[in-house]
């Protein structure tokens, strides 16, 4: 046979193959299409709906945030739900809301920030002007130091979101304010920040000038768009590990001052009453806390058998360094796996992979960050400051888990 006709053969049967694979496949896609027990059910039947201006969550997501009643819902709150998270990032959308008169309707061409007081150079700034200055853009939680107030009392909060769902993680972008501080020329006599936001209240709190001058944020982004109406639109300051409550929303006045204003949220709210009737104030810095999120209270597992044992950990003093997990009601502990890259004052995830026998048992996390401290019981904490504490709970979190695998509270 000469060259030329076995190379018309060849071409002749790769075409045939060709083909032959050809029909195959598209029988199969056919007989895919026709069928309607594929996995993706009618959706193969058919197309989809167009791209939208603004995307939105699949229907099949039911997870949102839950707030208390309240006779006053302009002074109410929501908690996220921590229990459906993945990783340490806080959707915009979830997260906690604490407001103290309603959420104002803002006009971004409007608003102004003005700094003065102890200053050499007062300024007013619009928001376009704000945005000529350096930006940073940082991960940092926010935690209300109401948060976990209700584990104090024998009722405990029944799922992670009700017990600790007003702590949330977001990226925060902005200009830092110690910019803002050198463009206005401090005076050597300031030592305090009185901030106050455009709410119906002007809601306001005193920060250190120290805390000011380290990494203290006046944020207009928040995961990678403008910040919600919610969280302060538009502008709000973010003092990383401190209270939330510092973290004054649609801020518009900062004064430097050589005292706190002792106003009402840093004198009868956000204070801590001892057991000697005294309170401790301007206890701003949220310490080492970690939660379960999975398995946790509201939650079933199917059975004996593998468990991943996953939850948050945070610390306002700076990175967590260490998550132990018990899963015999603290008898003994185990190092959990820490997911990376870690963030000081954020979120971090932890993991531990066990296998439960069916017994009923209590799981318990613990979390100590890169100063050393350890996040300790909630019985520690009472007998450290009294019976009369409400604010800043860091205590362990315990969930049981019953014979048929339901969690609850321990």
């Amino acid at each position: 046979m000469g060259d030329e006709e076995s190379g018309r053969n060849s071409g002749e049967s790769s075409r045939r193959t060709f083909l032959s694979i050809g029909a195959a496949v598209g029988g199969a896609l056919l007989a895919c299409s026709d069928s309607g027990d594929t996995p993706a059910g009618d959706s193969v039947k058919r197309t989809g709906k167009p791209p939208d201006e603004y995307g939105e969550r699949s229907p099949f997501e039911k997870s949102v945030r839950k707030g208390s009643v309240s006779r006053y819902p302009e002074a109410g709150s929501t908690r996220t739900p921590l229990q459906d998270s993945h990783g340490i990032i806080t959707p915009s959308s979830l997260h906690f809301e604490r407001h103290h008169a309603g959420v104002p309707l803002i006009d971004p061409a409007e608003h102004r920030l003005l700094i003065h007081g102890l200053v050499e150079r007062p300024l007013i700034l619009t928001m376009d002007e704000l945005k000529t200055f350096p930006s940073v853009s940082r991960i940092h939680f926010i935690e209300c130091s109401g948060n976990s107030r209700g584990e104090w009392k024998p009722k405990k909060g029944a799922t992670a979101q009700i017990s600790h769902g007003m702590a949330s993680c977001s990226e925060w972008t902005g200009v830092p304010l110690s910019v803002l501080l050198d463009e206005a020329g401090v005076k050597p006599e300031a030592a305090w920040l009185i901030a106050e936001g455009a709410d119906a209240c002007k809601m306001h709190r005193s920060l250190p000038l120290e805390k000011c001058r380290d990494d203290v944020i006046v944020a207009y982004g928040q995961n990678g768009e403008a910040i919600r109406p919610e969280q302060g639109y538009p502008l709000r300051l973010v003092a990383p590990g401190h209270e939330g409550n510092i973290n004054v929303k649609w801020v518009r006045r900062l004064m430097l001052a050589d005292q706190p204003a002792m106003g009402r949220e840093e004198t009868s709210k956000y204070t801590d009453v001892l057991a000697d009737g005294k309170a401790r104030q301007f206890s701003l810095t949220m310490e080492s806390k970690s939660v379960i999120t999975r398995p946790s209270g509201g939650q079933k597992l199917p059975g004996p058998g593998f468990v991943e044992i996953t939850g948050l950990a945070w610390s306002g003093r700076g990175l967590i360094e260490r998550v132990e997990v018990s899963t015999d009601n603290g008898a003994t502990w185990t190092d959990a796996t820490l997911q990376e890259p870690r963030h000081r004052i954020a979120f971090t995830r932890f993991r531990l992979p066990w296998t439960w026998d069916g017994t009923p048992t209590v799981i318990l996390s613990r979390a100590t960050d890169e100063t050393g401290y350890v996040q300790p019981a909630v019985e520690a904490l009472v007998e450290a400051r009294g019976p009369n504490s409400d604010y800043h709970n860091n205590g362990i979190k315990s969930w049981k888990i019953a014979a048929d695998g339901s969690v609850t509270h321990a």
